[in-house]
């Protein structure tokens, strides 16, 4: 029996993608304008969630509104959206957080496990968004997170008004997304509230684990990919209270089995509640595969970049972190049981659950990767991957599937 050092999560999901931004200035920031003496403009990342931050409320959330997306094109809305496809998860998921699911016409295969959501159009295709799909749905206002990028204009050339969001690398962007589609929609109190629980959430998990031991931990993909600095995944690991070993690297890189070994991980974040993958050789061999430390996390939460996800995740992985301490200091047995997640994976997210998926597509690595500077890309395979040669077509194609999961 592996002493699984899992939190048990009330909502069963299931996944999402990253995507990498094509034609995405690096960097870019959402702007926001209105008409009338109030203007509401998108805060800078980093900024979301301290003090001195601007809080919206829907005296201000009014319309018309001109925003300017990460593609540095500027749309206008005349009136409030009453008819939303989003075409990746974590725009679906932060949608339903802030109430406002009943606005929401087509959604992508990876957000079917919101409460109603099967009800809605599936507008995706094979590989990202059929336009379509999307085009039946007659849409007021289409959301594409990071890792749609490639859809964005062809839904554009038929006439439809479309928001592409910047890559979702830290809590702090998940907020600022969050904060514009509040505004988009013209729920900027909603927007306010859930960013609000958010960071109460993330406030708790570091408190949490403040005066424990902060474990070295790794959350493998399957194929050797991992997620590295610079992602959301990253920032839930930091938040949750654990080490990323894979911090040294960017986005999400196939690393080496040799690689692996040597950053030589405590703890393994895991999608399948029976930990399948520390039965696997590089990470059989690591502290955390010898000694069996795991804690299995929600599979959409961990990868789609959302409120949502940053509560569940934080908290369920400082919970764990917490109780591994009480574990190596002899007051546990070392189990704390499996939980409830229902993905059944190795540790690989490409069973076509969804984005933001990755990271929300968003780092949604829902094929899409995150990097530094907002942009996405394709895991870092070839010759630049880490402790890895030049990376053979069908792994290739492997990561394309992992990324396009997340968003």
């Amino acid at each position: 029996m592996r002493n699984s050092f899992a939190i048990a999560m009330a909502v069963l999901v299931t996944t999402a993608l990253l995507g990498g931004v094509a034609g995405t200035a690096a960097g870019a920031q959402p702007t926001i304008s209105t008409e009338g003496p109030t203007a509401v403009g998108g805060s800078a990342a980093g900024e979301i969630g301290t003090a001195d931050a601007p809080t919206q409320t829907d005296d201000a959330c009014g319309f018309p509104v001109e925003v300017t997306d990460a593609t540095g094109t500027t749309i206008t809305l005349n009136e409030s959206p009453d008819r939303i496809t989003t075409i990746n998860p974590s725009a679906a998921q932060t949608l339903w957080e802030l109430g406002e699911q009943d606005r929401v016409v087509g959604v992508s295969q990876f957000a079917l496990y919101l409460d109603g959501a099967d009800e809605r159009a599936n507008v995706s295709a094979e590989f990202g968004a059929s336009v379509e799909r999307v085009v039946d749905t007659e849409p007021d206002l289409v959301l594409a997170p990071n890792s749609s990028s490639a859809d964005v204009q062809p839904l554009r050339e038929q006439g439809l008004t479309v928001y592409h969001f910047q890559a979702a690398t830290s809590i702090d962007d998940i907020a600022e997304k969050t904060e514009t589609i509040g505004r988009l929609v013209g729920a900027c109190d909603a927007a306010s509230e859930t960013n609000e629980e958010m960071y109460d959430a993330v406030d708790a998990a570091e408190n949490r684990t403040g005066d424990v031991d902060r474990p070295a931990a790794l959350y493998p993909l399957g194929g050797g990919y991992v997620a590295a600095n610079n992602t959301f995944i990253d920032a839930i690991m930091n938040a949750g209270g654990t080490d990323n070993v894979a911090a040294e690297y960017e986005a999400y890189p196939q690393l080496s089995d040799e690689v692996i070994l040597e950053t030589n991980p405590e703890l393994m974040l895991v999608t399948d509640s029976e930990a399948t993958i520390l039965d696997q050789e590089p990470y059989a061999s690591t502290t955390a595969g010898v000694e069996d430390n795991y804690v299995v996390m929600n599979r959409n939460y961990l990868n789609q970049p959302a409120p949502r996800s940053v509560i569940e995740s934080t908290t369920t992985l400082s919970n764990a972190v917490v109780e591994i301490q009480a574990d190596s200091e002899g007051s546990t047995d070392g189990s704390s049981g499996d939980t409830d997640d229902d993905s059944s994976s190795d540790g690989d997210d490409s069973s076509g659950d969804g984005e933001d998926g990755s990271n929300d597509g968003d780092a949604d690595n829902g094929t899409d990767l995150t990097t530094a500077d907002g942009n996405e890309t394709d895991g870092n395979t070839g010759a630049e991957s880490p402790g890895f040669g030049v990376v053979a077509a069908a792994l290739a194609l492997l990561a394309t599937g992992l990324l396009a999961r997340r968003e």
